[in-house]
């Protein structure tokens, strides 16, 4: 299986990328609830200050630790109260794709795969990746069809896509075959 480092805005290198939630508040302190999109939940904190994804909004972490299996509780600097910290919730949280470290070998962000070109083996074009998801069994690829039919998805595993070439701008893939079954007499 293939691994990507993180949730995504988009592709282009001058641009943020998604690398958190806030949920709900928790307690009166000013705790909220955060869903870290990082491939350590708790290295988001590691990252300096975060923006939303205007750019306009500065949030520094002051502190973040584990709460429950897919949640972390975390301090926000300037956050005291329930109240401030409702005021975050859903706030999404970005960083400039040009501070992110560079991928390891066979590790993607999923900002860099959006917008690639969904190519065959024989290099016909078949459309572009519009978004990276994760439904909690592995990423998958949604791609758009040149045709503008509606979007389909592909799971993101060797087998299904086997080359990408981010230079190029496009990755190959080798859709599944679909069977259909004989009808019953």
């Amino acid at each position: 299986m293939r691994q990507t480092a993180f949730f995504m805005s988009s592709h282009h290198n001058n641009k943020f990328v998604l690398l958190g939630r806030f949920g709900a508040p928790h307690g009166v302190r000013g705790e909220i609830r955060l869903q870290s999109f990082t491939s350590t939940p708790t290295s988001i904190a590691d990252y300096g200050v975060l923006t939303d994804k205007t750019g306009a909004k500065n949030i520094e972490l002051l502190s973040v630790h584990p709460h429950g299996k897919d949640m972390l509780l975390a301090r926000v600097a300037g956050v005291t109260s329930r109240e401030s910290a409702q005021a975050l919730t859903g706030l999404e949280l970005y960083l400039s794709r040009a501070n992110l470290p560079p991928a390891q070998q066979d590790e993607f962000y999923c900002a860099d795969l959006i917008g690639l070109r969904a190519v065959a083996a024989d290099g016909e074009t078949l459309g572009h990746v519009c978004d990276v998801r994760n439904f909690g069994a592995g990423d998958i690829l949604e791609i758009k069809p040149v045709s503008g039919a509606e979007t389909y998805f592909l799971p993101f595993t060797k087998l299904i896509v086997p080359h990408i070439d981010f230079n190029a701008g496009y990755l190959v893939i080798n859709p599944p075959i679909e069977t259909q079954a004989s009808p019953e007499d």
